[in-house]
């Protein structure tokens, strides 16, 4: 049960904090200035923090497949690992290679193009947000289907 509960937690750290960022944090109509200082704040402080929860979520993910194996909720125990290691790619490949380039730039060394490279980031992160969630779900119907079984 306390790899259930941590397992819920960790996945719904991950889809909130996308889904936070989706809510909060549309970015298409920001001054370049602006876009730059909260780009690089939100990159500082969760660039490292959410690979770790996403890491943190599929050991447990992982762990919860391998002990529910055979059981009512394994495909789903399944699939919500697999959303996760795509939320995971999708934010590898996506999202922080431009990230990587946003925190080079300074306010009078924007690219001419950096509008295009926002708009890209944002179509990744709408993105790894549905897949993140759907992780959750999956996740929790998982575990329910445990607990009724």
């Amino acid at each position: 049960m306390l790899v259930q509960i941590s397992a819920l937690i960790v996945i719904g750290l991950v889809a909130g904090a996308t889904f936070g960022i989706w809510r909060g944090y549309n970015p298409s109509g920001f001054a370049p200035p602006t876009f730059l200082e909260v780009h690089k704040g939100a990159v500082a402080g969760l660039n490292t923090l959410l690979p770790v929860l996403g890491l943190a979520a599929n050991v447990l993910t992982l762990l919860l497949a391998a002990r529910f194996y055979g059981s009512t909720g394994f495909g789903l125990f399944v699939l919500a690992l697999v959303l996760m290691i795509a939320a995971g790619v999708i934010t590898r490949f996506g999202n922080q290679p431009i990230n990587a380039q946003v925190m080079g730039w300074t306010v009078y060394s924007m690219p001419t193009n950096w509008t295009q490279l926002r708009d890209t980031w944002w179509f990744w992160h709408l993105i790894r947000t549905a897949v993140s969630v759907a992780a959750f779900a999956a996740l929790a119907a998982a575990v329910l289907s445990n607990l009724t079984a």
